[in-house]
This record gives structure tokens, C-alpha cells and sequence, in this order.
């Protein structure tokens, strides 16, 4: 057996680059060496057993002459040594000498420092042997009744043990325990004594919790811990009894000890459905993340406040809380708040909608006062989203919610203002009643805003919806405003001229590599005009952004005006008013024209601005119906239909999200039976710390397929070949950040194979945590060896290596069979994920490392190999069904997913049907992956190589 297949006890750090030492020197240094020297040699001793060296002409050096000696460090050393030394003979007989070791350790029993007491009893739990344990019994006992509490907590776990593993060696031990346990002042005594009960004679460990059901309050939180694991067990496994405990769980709500009220807040909630119950344990959670510093355990206990949100009957009791948890908000970690604010989100409803937005507001002024942090822009944007989303849902608050967010329109971080302009479009495209509210608010700010993308959509809603003669002029006026005085190149010129006129220098700047928003790259190079800096701060905004060569918003403040002044001639009656309106706004587009041509901007206006301006321009001149039409209805259309579509898409996925929630139960559904349910079926009448404990331990099944032996089979790797001396086969079992190799050894030979031994080396970012030990293996025998990998990223592992092994008998060299590579499927680590167009776009222009596949497909149907990509790749694809619907030949389409190491993975399918080669022709395009690890780009394009052809069944 390996030590991945025995209980770990006692961890030991092993230096890899020391050489080991021979027998000889280490029974010297054991003889006559210093107090020193021995502790070192027991040191390698102990390190050479736990490689697989046998050392059996140490033991009786070690027993005359370390054994007795008084030194604490070598006594403890020699704990561990009798923990790992064979103690029997190859046919199972216990050893002679051990008879001289069991009379040490009862002297040691008997001894008057506690500590080597209380260490002794310790290294009694890990003893195997009864023969060794009965001699023994009479002192351990006796160290019940010490003075100090360290012995006698460890003696309890010694008869603990020693009656679950040899009852017959002291069957009266719950007797013995419960009147201990009764006398007993001690927590951590109690505690002990208490679990002991609990496993071992459960009746008891009630008889006495029923005793001091009123005194649970007073006790340490050790204790309270294990009462609330008995209570759980009891309650699980005899529902009758919930009544008579749940009382002492509601007082354990109460406790001290964070850990405690988290325990007896989930048992609460798996013993009691009530509105109440469900409500204390929920006010519990709330409580310990507030108090709780550290940010894992809020992370911790908010997955549990989600997972209580997911049961329909829950969720009306956790809605009248939406306030409490709003407070948790106070959290300076992101993740944090933004999961409180998902939840709050999830619960809001017209009850309680406006005080959550009262809620969001003043956390929102909050941000703008704080000093700038990292994270305070982003939690802005949290807090702007969340408020898009109520307004959405709760029209009635839009008007509350509007003038505070316009106000953040003209502030520096460009993502929370771009998140505020989408949520003014929508609401001014939704809400009729609001747009004069919209309208002098953004009036108001317009000449604050400092970023061109901001100004650019704020240039488009004025536009579009200023619809009196009134706001029309206000927007004229404010485009003055921001403009400065007219005709910019000739006021520019002044300005030089005014401060002497300095020589001019005109430089090719270097090619600029743009990546669009669909991925693809564009090359733009512009000549550019060198001259000396001025105080950029005297020059109006919009002509700041003019002068920088940004002629975007030119083009965009052009059919902003030819909106306006359409919509001014449809308005006002007077002709003269209307050629002035009119012949203004053309003076500005001719005045931006010629600037852009001059060489006074920093970059010159681009053909495509050109054309826009220039088409304006001809517009405002003729002033034709269908000109009209196009400029002021069609616009307005095409965002009404826009978010039409993406309102469906939301209601859609709630849709879903709450029939997952609502579980129906059909007349004719199969009854689960508990004993019968296989380990990946579990539901919540399964005992959760038993769970718990299995998760730890990673011996949870995901659910792979209909068939669990099938899945498992898919796992098993052949390492050897039938003809091999040694047949060899390896099951690889994922568990999130390790993998555990279990390896069938098979002898085909008629020799015995003495030595052999399973030699195992990694590629990638794998750590082999141990080195198997060397195994015997008769004639046609087989064994199980096994051995633990660490993964530390998503990065395409292999784990290669032989078996060497001795012929017993045969005078030749070691014998040795290479194993096949054993490759580690990406797949075990990556997860599908979701996140907005902005965040992919800003992670697609952020990540460096780009692998781009050629599509090699027997596939014919678009959708059908985007879906088989998405089954053989585990990620999500964020570009919605409806633009995907429908056949067009070609399909491009967004896909994301993150590993568990917190990775994320981009992908853009661009595909296409070569329709003139006939109706089978096979998919073809690219498929091009982006990630910030080489690593994690490489492993992906190679699993989507691996997986693109079909298979037929």
C-alpha cells in the first residue's frame, strides 16, 4: 500500500538533493554519536523507511540505545519512527523486539512531564496492533483522571480509537467516557469525550445533551460545534426528533463563535422550512458576513444565502431582508459587493424596489467622495448597472434614479459614464413621460463632458429627441458653446498670430494598428503637424477634440444638426428663422470641413467623416421628404427594435431561470430511495456534513454520463501492452487542483518481480507529490499503486515515466518497461461563463497571446458544428440565439469561459458554408482564441484541433 492509500498523520519535509546515507554510518552516529548527531541519523532513518528502504539492522540499535534516552526532540522522532517502522514478520507475527518497545511506552505513560504524557497517547491512536495495545490499557486509563487537561483530552481519543479499532480491549469505554464526560470542567476535554459519544454510542451522547440542553449557550464553541453535528445526525436520521432540539439550534444562533452560528444556521435550514427559521438562519448569515473580516468566508457564506434564494418558498423570506443584505455592501472587496448586489437584484420586487434605489443612490454619492481606488470606478459601474436593471423592471423609479446618474455623464472614468448613457438611451427611448426630465438634465451637463465617446452619445440623444423649438435652440446654443467662436481656422490662426508665428513642421507619424470591434485589425497612418505646446484648458470641448483629430465626433455632431434643424423647419413656420437656423448649422459642418483639411489639427479628417459631413450638408440643402423620414423616424426605429429584442432575450432567460427554480413533481416520477442513489445523485436529504467531508476528500462523482461505469471507463488509459512482461493501466481521477493516477500493476511473467517499483516524471504545470513505493508481485499477481499529482494551471500536462523492476533470482540488471504518456484533459478545469460585449471586447484588445485554427471539419451545417465546438470545448457563447437563427451562409459568433484558476479563455468563430461546391460541402473558416497565458491558447487550439472532426457512432 502507498501512503496515498493510508491515513496521514504526520507531514514530513524531505530534502531532495541529499544523498542518502549508508547503514554502517547511521548505526555509528546512533551508537556513540552526541545527542546531536542521533536526532540527525533519526532523521535520515526515518526519511529512507518512508522512501521504501527496509533498514531491519537499525531496530535493535535504536531500541538500546536512542529508546532510552530522556531528550524531547528524540522522543518525539521516535514516535514517529514506531509509526512507520514494520512492526511484524513477513507471515504477520508481531516482532520481539516490539515486546521491549510497548514496556518503554508504558513507562512513558506513567511519566511525570505531560507532554510526553499527552504525545505518547497521541501516537497511540495511529497503532495498529492489539497485542501491542492490551499491556497498555491499565495505564491508559489511569491518565483519565491527570491533573493536567492536554493528557487527558488525548487519552480520550486514545480509548476513542482503540474501541472503534479492538473493542474487545476495552469494552466498557462509553460507560467510562459518559461519566467522565460528566464530572469533566474542560472544553476541549468535554469535546473530545462528547464526539467519542456521538460515533460510538449515540443514545448516551443524547441522554446526556438532554441533561444540559439549557446550559449549550454557556459552553466553548468546540463543543457547540460537535452538539450541532449530533443534533443534525439525530434530526436526519429520526425527523420526530426536530421538535425537541430546534430550540437549542436557535439559541446556538446567538453564540460567539462565527463558526458555530454558520453550522447551526445551515442545520436550521435542513431541519425547519418555516418562514421563521428560514429567516433567523438568514439573519445569521447576513450578520457573520458583515462582522467577518475575511473576504473568503463572506464569499462562503453569501453562496449560502444564494443557494437558500434558489428554493421558491425561501426566496419571499429573503426579500424582506433585501435591506440587511444591502448592507454588506460596506465591503471595500469587489466580488463582494458584487455578488450582494446580483443577490439583491435577483430578490428586489415592488415591495421594497424603492428603498433598494434609495439604497443604490446614496452608496453612488458615496463613490464620487471617496479618494480614487482601483476598485471605485468599477463599483460605479456595479451600482450604475443595477439601477439600469430596477429602472428597467420598476419604470415608476426611473425618474428618482435618472438626474442622480446624468450627473456621473461628465466624469473622467469613461466606463461608468458609457454604462450611464446606455441606461439614458433606453429610458428615453421607453419612457415617454421622462424625456423633458432627460432632455434639461443632460442640457445641464453637456458642456462638463470630457470624453469624446460620452460627448459622441450624448450629441445623439439630444439629437434624436429634442423635439420643441425651445430644446432645439438650447442644443444649437450649447454646440456654440462647446465649439467656440466661428470659423475655427481663421480664429486659430489669430490665436498663433497673437503669440508670433512659429515655424511648422510636418512629420509622417508612424502606422497606427487599430483592432476593430469585430477582432480584425485596421492600419491607419495620418500626417501630423508638430507644433509648441499651448494651455490646452482656454479651448472649448468639442473644439479640443477637433483640434486633437478626432473627427468622429464631427460626423456624429453633423447628423446631429441635420436632425435638429429638419426637425426646426417642421416646427417653426417663419421662413427667415428657418434658412438662419438652417444656414448655421451648415456654417459649422463647412467650418469643421475646412479645418479638417487645414494643417492646423494634430491628425487630418478621414474620407469617411468627409463623406458623413459632406452628406449633411447636401441634405439640409434640399430638405427632400425621404431625407427626412430617414433622419427622424428610421434612426429611432432601428433602437427601438434593438432593445425590443434584448428585453425578450431577458425575459426569456428569467424565464428559465424560474422554471429550473419551480420543481414539479409528475404523478408518475420515480421514488428516490436514499440506500439506492448513487453518490452523484445526491439531494439535500443526504447527510451534508458526510457530503461536505467527501467533496474535501474528493471523492464526489460529477455526473458524467447516464452510465457511471461508462464514464469512468472513458478515464482508464492502457500505460503497457498485452505482450509486456508488466501490464500496466492507469484510471486518471480530476479532482479540481489534483489529479490521482490509480495504476494497475499486472505480473504476466512466472517469476516473482521483487523491487517493483513505478517511476513517474511531469510536463507542464504538474508537481508529483510522491514517489510510489516499491511493491512484490508473485507469479500472474496484479496490485493497485497509487499516486498524486498537483496541477497549478490550465496548461496541456503529460505525465510519462517506466516500471523497473528485479527478476527474483536472476543475476541481471534491473529490468525496465516504458510507459505511453498520460495526457491531462483541459477540460477537467474549464467552465463556461458569461460576461457583457464590453468586457469581451476590452479582454480581446487586453490579451496578447492569439492562436488562430483553421476549421477542418466532415460538419456541413453552420449551427451544428458551432454547438459541437461548444460541447467539445466546455465554453458559452455569448452571441445571442436570435443572431445566430436563420441561414446566411456564414456565422461569426463570441465565445467565453474561464478555468477554476480564475483564467480566461476568448474565442471568435468566423465560419461560412462554401454553398458553390454542393449542399455537403464541410464548414470551413477560423476560429481564433485569445488568452493571457501562452499556455492556456496552445491547450485550447489543440483540444478544439483534436475534437473538430464528427465522429460517427
Amino acid at each position: 500500500m502507498t501512503a496515498a492509500e493510508n491515513v496521514c498523520y504526520t507531514l514530513i519535509n524531505v530534502p531532495n538533493d541529499s544523498e542518502p546515507p549508508s547503514e554502517v554510518s547511521l548505526k555509528a552516529d546512533l551508537e556513540k554519536g552526541e545527542i546531536k548527531a542521533k536526532t540527525e541519523a533519526l532523521k535520515k532513518v526515518i526519511i529512507m523507511i518512508l522512501n521504501g528502504e527496509k533498514l531491519p539492522g537499525l531496530l535493535m540499535t535504536i531500541i538500546r540505545f536512542v529508546l532510552p534516552l530522556q531528550d524531547h526532540t528524540i522522543k518525539k522522532l521516535l514516535l514517529v519512527f514506531w509509526e512507520i517502522v514494520p512492526k511484524t514478520t513477513p507471515d504477520g507475527k508481531l516482532l520481539q523486539e516490539m515486546i521491549l518497545v510497548c514496556d518503554a511506552y508504558r513507562k512513558d505513560l506513567q511519566h511525570p512531564n505531560e507532554f510526553i504524557r499527552g504525545s505518547t497517547l497521541r501516537f497511540l491512536c495511529k497503532l495498529k496492533e492489539s497485542e501491542l495495545l492490551e499491556p497498555l490499557m491499565p495505564a491508559i486509563r489511569a491518565c483519565l483522571e491527570h491533573r493536567h487537561s492536554y493528557v487527558r483530552r488525548n487519552a480520550v481519543l486514545a480509548i476513542y480509537t482503540i474501541y472503534r479499532n479492538f473493542e474487545n480491549l476495552i469494552p466498557d469505554a462509553p460507560e467510562l467516557i459518559h461519566d467522565f464526560l460528566v464530572n469533566e470542567k474542560d472544553a476541549s476535554c468535554k469535546r473530545n469525550a462528547f464526539m467519542m459519544l456521538i460515533h460510538a454510542d449515540q443514545d448516551r451522547a443524547l441522554d446526556y445533551l438532554s441533561t444540559c440542553i439549557d446550559q449549550v449557550h454557556t459552553f466553548g464553541d468546540i463543543l457547540q460545534l460537535v452538539i450541532v453535528e449530533l443534533i443534525y445526525k439525530v434530526c436526519h436520521a429520526n425527523p420526530s426528533e426536530r421538535a425537541r432540539f430546534i430550540r437549542c439550534i436557535y439559541n446556538l444562533l446567538q453564540s460567539s463563535s462565527p463558526a458555530v452560528k454558520y453550522e447551526a444556521a445551515g442545520t436550521l435550514v435542513t431541519l425547519s422550512s418555516a418562514p421563521t427559521a428560514i429567516k433567523a438562519a438568514a439573519q445569521c448569515y447576513i450578520d457573520l458576513i458583515i462582522k467577518e473580516s475575511d473576504n473568503n468566508v463572506k464569499l462562503i457564506v453569501l453562496d449560502r444565502l444564494i443557494e437558500l434564494k434558489e428554493h421558491p418558498t425561501h426566496e419571499r423570506v429573503l426579500q424582506d431582508l433585501v435591506m440587511d443584505i444591502l448592507r454588506v455592501l460596506s465591503t471595500p472587496d469587489l466580488e463582494v459587493r458584487k455578488k450582494t448586489l446580483q443577490l439583491a437584484l435577483d430578490l428586489v420586487s415592488s415591495r421594497n424596489v424603492e428603498e433598494l434605489v434609495i439604497v443604490l443612490k446614496k452608496e453612488v454619492i458615496k463613490t464620487n467622495n471617496v479618494t480614487e481606488h482601483e476598485d471605485t470606478d468599477k463599483f460605479r459601474q456595479l451600482l450604475v448597472r443595477t439601477l439600469h436593471s430596477c429602472s428597467v423592471r420598476f419604470p415608476d423609479m426611473a425618474a428618482n434614479v435618472i438626474p442622480v446618474l446624468m450627473e456621473f455623464l461628465s466624469d473622467t472614468n469613461e466606463a461608468a459614464a458609457a454604462d450611464v448613457l446606455e441606461f439614458v438611451r433606453e429610458a428615453i427611448q421607453r419612457f415617454d413621460n421622462l424625456r423633458p426630465l432627460i432632455i434639461e438634465k443632460m442640457l445641464e451637463v453637456f458642456h462638463a463632458i470630457r470624453t469624446v465617446k460620452i460627448y459622441r452619445g450624448a450629441l445623439w440623444i439630444l439629437g434624436e429627441y429634442c423635439s420643441t423649438k425651445e430644446d432645439i435652440q438650447s442644443v444649437m446654443t450649447e454646440v456654440r458653446r462647446s465649439l467656440g467662436e466661428i470659423p475655427i481656422v481663421e480664429n486659430e490662426i489669430k490665436k498663433e498670430a497673437g503669440e508670433g508665428k512659429p515655424e511648422e513642421e510636418v512629420s509622417a507619424a508612424p502606422a497606427a494598428k487599430l483592432v476593430t470591434e469585430m477582432g480584425t485589425y485596421v492600419t491607419q497612418s495620418a500626417l501630423s503637424s508638430s507644433r509648441p505646446s499651448k494651455k490646452e484648458e482656454d479651448r472649448p470641448p468639442l473644439r479640443g477634440f477637433l483640434m486633437d483629430g478626432d473627427f468622429y465626433v464631427a460626423a456624429s455632431l453633423a447628423t446631429t444638426l441635420t436632425k435638429v434643424a429638419l426637425r426646426y423647419v417642421a416646427i417653426v413656420q417663419d421662413k427667415k428663422r428657418q434658412n438662419s437656423f438652417v444656414a448655421e448649422s451648415m456654417l459649422i459642418m463647412a467650418t469643421i470641413l475646412h479645418l479638417g483639411k487645414s494643417s492646423l489639427p494634430k491628425k487630418p479628417i478621414t474620407d469617411d467623416d468627409v463623406d458623413r459631413i459632406s452628406l449633411c450638408l447636401k441634405v439640409l440643402s434640399e430638405c427632400s421628404p425621404l431625407m427626412n423620414d430617414i433622419f427622424n423616424k428610421e434612426c429611432r426605429k432601428s433602437l427601438s427594435h434593438m432593445l425590443t429584442v434584448r428585453l425578450e432575450e431577458e425575459k426569456l432567460s428569467q424565464k428559465k431561470e424560474s422554471e429550473k427554480r419551480n420543481v414539479l413533481v409528475q404523478a408518475d416520477d420515480p421514488i428516490s430511495f436514499m440506500q439506492l442513489t448513487a453518490k452523484n445523485e445526491t439531494t439535500s436529504k443526504e447527510d451534508q456534513f458526510q457530503l461536505s467531508l467527501l467533496a474535501a476528500m474528493g471523492t464526489t462523482l460529477k455526473k458524467e454520463a447516464n452510465d457511471p461505469m461508462a464514464s469512468k471507463l472513458n478515464k482508464v488509459t492502457q500505460l503497457t501492452g498485452f505482450s509486456d512482461p508488466v501490464y500496466a493501466e492507469a484510471y486518471v481521477h480530476v479532482n479540481q487542483y489534483d489529479i490521482v493516477l490509480d495504476v494497475l500493476v499486472v505480473n504476466q511473467t512466472n517469476d516473482t518481480l521483487q523491487n517493483c517499483t513505478l517511476e513517474l516524471a511531469t510536463l507542464g504545470d504538474l508537481k508529483l507529490v510522491e514517489k510510489p513505493s516499491p511493491l512484490t508481485l508473485a507469479p500472474h499477481d496484479f496490485a493497485n499503486i497509487k499516486a498524486n499529482v498537483k496541477v497549478a494551471s490550465t496548461e496541456n500536462g503529460i505525465i510519462f515515466g517506466n516500471i523497473v523492476y528485479d527478476v527474483s533470482g536472476a543475476a541481471s540488471d534491473r529490468n525496465c518497461v516504458v510507459l505511453s504518456d498520460i495526457h491531462i484533459d483541459i477540460m477537467d478545469y474549464i467552465q463556461p461563463a458569461s460576461c457583457t460585449d464590453a468586457e469581451f471586447r476590452q479582454m480581446w484588445a487586453e490579451f496578447e497571446w492569439e492562436n488562430k485554427v483553421t476549421v477542418n471539419t466532415n460538419i456541413a451545417d453552420l449551427n451544428e458544428y458551432l454547438h459541437h465546438i461548444l460541447s467539445s470545448t466546455n465554453m458559452k457563447c455569448l452571441t445571442p440565439e436570435k443572431a445566430l437563427s436563420g441561414f446566411c451562409g456564414f456565422m461569426a459568433a463570441n465565445l467565453y469561459a474561464r478555468s477554476i484558476f480564475g483564467e480566461d479563455a476568448l474565442a471568435n468563430v468566423s465560419i461560412e458554408k462554401p454553398i458553390h461546391l454542393g449542399p455537403d460541402a464541410p464548414v470551413n473558416g477560423h476560429i481564433r482564441i485569445r488568452a493571457k497565458s501562452q499556455g492556456m491558447a496552445l491547450s485550447l487550439g489543440d483540444k478544439i484541433n483534436l475534437s473538430q472532426k464528427k465522429t460517427s457512432a
